[in-house]
């Protein structure tokens, strides 16, 4: 089976995990997933397949004889998708032979152009698969949950020589969860990838730093009428903290190293407002000014209205990982090799976001992040190609080779 038909049957398994959620996972749709995951490894003969109540589905693959003291490497992906648009009723369309023109996206009136979209260039002749523009794709992350399967079925049936490979999927990544329980000791890899970036071919291993922080304002309700010196509008004083924070520090002005304020949702009437922050920055001494500057805020604003309007909570979500992998160069040397043998252009960048392998890395698991060949996700636009998934595959299946030649 290729890779991408395995993305088509669980893309239509609804897994969007819920930050608002306390159970662990979030959402007890993605355990349907990770029941579909576990009877298809056990089905590949895969051994130490097991998915607990938390929702983590973990395998192995024992190493071929005579390989048992090569090194142990792992690939983990995430079953979950992001909660930001519908991911229900997923209904992912083909088109082959892709002629790089603009696509219209079922009757949601959205178009998929080239014009946005460049990479589209590229994709020329290819099977191109997307969405009908009312929900997302669900390649985030999907697409490497099937890669890796397809991966694993081609070890298993073509008797590839092998060091014994761990296999990991987790529930919650999405809402910087992923890592929360993942059994590191009990994986038993000696380094890992995660397999949950864009382009075939791309290695991640630098991250941003990370933290969500959270502003609630309470205000003073009174008749507007006798209102002087005694209201508070939660509302206004709201805008007056979005106003702030630096006006270009945002997402949609920022690229490469450049971190940002992401304002991802607010509610607000006089007597109450949250605005909902995520904050990012690869540079650790930036990311802690930029966590100083909102407190700044919320101790200004507590000065102006009095003390208790505002109050903040900062959680942070996890860590740049490249300090961790810098010592480990053949994790990014033996990733570009393996695309580069497969006829693939490798590409290092630094990720403008963040995957479970930036915590695992801190928990002592050193996991760069890998391509799928999937753009656009977290909308109604995320697309993919059946060529990239073949590729990011044959890519995984190279990389056990050259692991295998290595010594734990």
């Amino acid at each position: 089976m290729r890779a991408y038909e395995r993305l088509l049957s669980y893309a239509a398994v609804f897994t969007a995990s819920d930050e608002t959620s306390d159970t662990v996972p979030s959402t007890a749709r993605q355990k349907v997933l990770a029941g579909m995951l576990r009877e298809e490894l056990i089905a590949l003969d895969c051994a130490d397949v097991r998915l607990g109540e938390d929702g983590y589905v973990y395998a192995a693959i024992p190493a071929t004889p005579g390989y048992e003291d090569r090194v142990r490497l792992g690939f983990i992906a995430h079953m979950d998708t992001a909660p930001d648009f519908c991911g229900e009723g997923v209904k992912p369309r083909l088109i082959p032979n892709y002629d790089g023109g603009p696509v219209p996206l079922g009757d949601s009136g959205r178009v998929l152009s080239p014009d946005t979209f460049p990479d589209l260039s590229g994709l020329v002749g290819r099977t191109l698969i997307v969405t009908d523009g009312t929900t997302l794709l669900g390649a985030d992350d999907k697409a490497g949950v099937a890669e890796i399967m397809t991966m694993a079925e081609r070890l298993l049936r073509e008797q590839i020589p092998h060091g014994r490979v761990l296999i990991g999927f987790t529930p919650d990544e999405e809402i910087g969860r992923g890592a929360d329980h993942f059994d590191v000791a009990g994986f038993g890899a000696d380094f890992a990838y995660t397999v949950d970036g864009g382009a075939e071919g791309s290695l991640e291993y630098e991250n941003f730093n990370a933290a969500s922080a959270v502003f609630t304002v309470r205000g003073v309700n009174v008749h507007p009428g006798s209102a002087k010196d005694v209201m508070v509008n939660a509302a206004l004083v709201a805008m007056e903290i979005g106003a702030a924070l630096p006006a270009d520090e945002i997402p949609a002005r920022t690229e490469g190293y450049q971190g940002f304020f992401h304002l991802t949702d607010m509610t607000g009437s006089v007597e109450s407002a949250e605005l909902h922050y995520i904050v990012r920055d690869h540079d650790a001494g930036k990311f802690a000014d930029r966590l100083s500057l909102l407190r700044a805020v919320a101790d200004r604003m507590n000065q102006r209205y009095g003390a208790g309007t505002v109050s903040l909570t900062i959680r942070e979500q996890y860590r740049n990982m490249a300090e961790m992998v810098r010592p480990h160069r053949h994790l990014i040397d033996n990733a570009v090799e393996a695309a580069r043998r497969y006829g693939v252009t490798p590409t290092v960048e630094p990720i403008r976001g963040g995957t479970d392998g930036a915590r695992l890395s801190y928990m002592g698991l050193i996991c760069p992040n890998l391509g799928t060949g999937g753009y656009a996700f977290h909308g109604p636009y995320e697309h993919i190609t059946a060529e990239a998934m073949d590729a990011q595959t044959n890519i995984l299946v190279e990389l056990v080779r050259l692991y295998s030649q290595q010594k734990g």
